[in-house]
Parts: structure tokens; C-alpha cells; sequence
């Protein structure tokens, strides 16, 4: 029992054609090694760098323990200066991350260390650029992004696994309802197939990023990403332009933000109990009938 897990397609460039033909479109993942050959950053994004810039910046930190059902998902658990936390993960293992972070808000000159990859593709929200960073030992857990967007994710200064599920496994996934993420009990780097038998067969990608890989990854699709060194990635979010995927990027960030939040701050812990419940049901009798969703 196990996923079916293929790699990545990797390229060292490509064209805006054969991108949109082969991967836009079809909406598959890529990975382009060479997109930031020509980017300051590759060579300028060292950790003694970041902390020059932000240095004394306090940053919230989060874990890879399970979220409170009475809390937001995305609850800190600790609070550090922005370079005593990069001194920590370059120092030790950790389980402590950061995430969705704006550096560009905190040294504006950075945005002339990054070429956006508007050749490729149109729509990417230049004001919106996001930083994660993670200690070895750190995970972030498997969901796909609220506002549905393309995004190309950018690593640096060490490596990163990353699991990637296509939208339409969702419900096999144990996606939990009025939500973007999966029931946090089981790892997805090493799921236990007897307890949640509906992983058995879903088909995936795997890819191990090092420094300077661009990962593009479609609208909805799901990915689950572990940091193997203290290192931090970009990613830069470009989004569907068409009308039908503006019209679900808004209504997604309102059913499963504005929404979901709401009734889990009315029923905190009976909510989630119910919505785990529901989203074991699901996915077993779709498991059952053979189906992804």
C-alpha cells in the first residue's frame, strides 16, 4: 500500500508556448533550474544578508504540530528577531518555520534582486511576493492555497522536499470540510496506509528542490513540503485569468476563510470533530467506489 508517486518534470528553461501548452494549461507542475540564473538573489540571498535587512524584526514562528480547533489555522507558538531565528536554523535542527512572510515590505531594495517570470505567464500579483522560511525537521502540512493562484516557488540555501497531489484527489485526501488543508493525522511523508486506507493508489509527484529550482505549481494543487536544511524559499503567485477562476479564487477565500472561521469560533471543538469525522466518511466511500474525489 503507497502513493504512486512520479517526478517532477524538470527543465533548464522553456518557452511561453510550450509553458502554457504543456503546463498551464493542463494545469502540471515544473520545475525550471534556470529561471533565476540572471536573479541577484540566487548569489545576494545569503542568511547573513537577510539578517542585515531585517535583521531586528520580530517574526511569529509556528510548528508542525496540529492546528486548535478553537484557534485559527494559523497560530503562532513562539515569537523571535527575524535573525536569531536564521541563526537557528542555520545552527540546528528545528521544527520552527516561518511563513508568508513580506520581506519586500521590510527592504523594499530587494525586489531589484528578483526578475518576475513574465514571460511566461500574466497575472503575477508584483505587490503580493511572499518568504517562507524552516529549519530542518520543519514541515508545512499538506493543503492547496485558499485564493487558488499558479505559483512559482523559489528555493534557496539548502534543500526541500516536496510532495504534490493534483485538486481532484481532494476528498480521497481526507480534505477536511469548508477547508483547504487535510485531517493533520496522518504524515504525508510516511502515512500510515492502514489507518487512513483511502492514500492507498493516489497518484502524486515527489521532488527534492536545492538552491536556485523554481517549482511552479498549478491552481489547487495540493503540496506538503519538508525542509531537509535550515533554508527559505519565494514564492511569487500569479493568478487564473479567466473570469471563472477569478470568480472561484473570491469565493474560495469566503467559504473557507470568512466562513469557516465563523463557525469555528461559534462551535470550536464540536466543529471539528464533526468536519474530521466527515471527512473520514467521505473519503472512504469514495475509496470504495474507485473514485479520486
Amino acid at each position: 500500500m503507497s502513493f504512486i508517486l512520479k517526478p517532477v518534470d524538470t527543465v533548464e528553461n522553456i518557452s511561453r508556448e510550450d509553458f502554457i501548452k504543456n503546463y498551464l494549461k493542463p494545469r502540471k507542475p515544473l520545475v525550471i533550474k534556470g529561471l533565476t540564473k540572471d536573479w541577484p538573489a540566487r548569489e545576494k540571498w545569503t542568511p547573513e544578508y537577510l539578517k542585515q535587512l531585517a535583521g531586528d524584526v520580530e517574526v511569529p514562528l509556528y510548528d508542525n504540530s496540529k492546528a486548535d480547533p478553537s484557534k485559527p489555522i494559523n497560530a503562532a507558538v513562539a515569537k523571535m528577531k527575524f535573525g536569531d531565528y536564521l541563526d537557528l536554523i542555520q545552527r540546528e535542527p528545528t521544527e520552527l518555520r516561518i511563513f508568508l512572510f513580506n520581506m519586500f515590505k521590510k527592504a523594499p531594495s530587494m525586489v531589484n534582486d528578483v526578475k518576475i517570470p513574465k514571460h511566461l505567464i500574466d497575472g503575477v500579483m508584483e505587490s503580493l511576493p511572499s518568504m517562507f522560511f524552516g529549519g530542518s525537521n520543519s514541515e508545512t502540512f499538506l493543503h492547496y492555497d485558499i485564493d487558488l493562484p499558479n505559483i512559482f516557488h523559489t528555493h534557496f540555501n539548502g534543500r526541500k522536499h516536496v510532495i504534490l497531489f493534483d485538486y481532484e484527489w481532494k476528498t480521497r485526501l481526507y480534505c477536511l470540510p469548508n477547508a483547504t488543508y487535510a485531517l493533520e493525522d496522518f504524515n504525508v511523508g510516511n502515512p500510515d496506509f492502514k489507518k487512513f486506507p483511502s492514500l492507498n493508489g493516489i497518484e502524486g509527484y515527489e521532488v527534492f528542490l536545492e538552491h536556485g529550482d523554481t517549482l511552479f505549481m498549478p491552481v489547487g494543487m495540493w503540496h506538503w513540503m519538508k525542509y531537509l536544511d535550515g533554508s527559505y524559499s519565494l514564492s511569487l503567485r500569479a493568478w487564473d485569468q479567466s473570469f471563472m477562476g477569478k470568480a472561484a479564487s473570491i469565493w474560495s477565500v469566503f467559504k473557507h476563510g470568512a466562513v469557516d472561521s465563523l463557525i469555528k469560533m461559534m462551535l470550536k471543538g464540536k466543529y471539528a470533530n464533526y468536519r474530521e469525522k466527515l471527512a473520514v466518511k467521505r473519503a472512504e466511500k469514495a475509496y470504495a467506489k474507485g473514485l479520486p474525489r
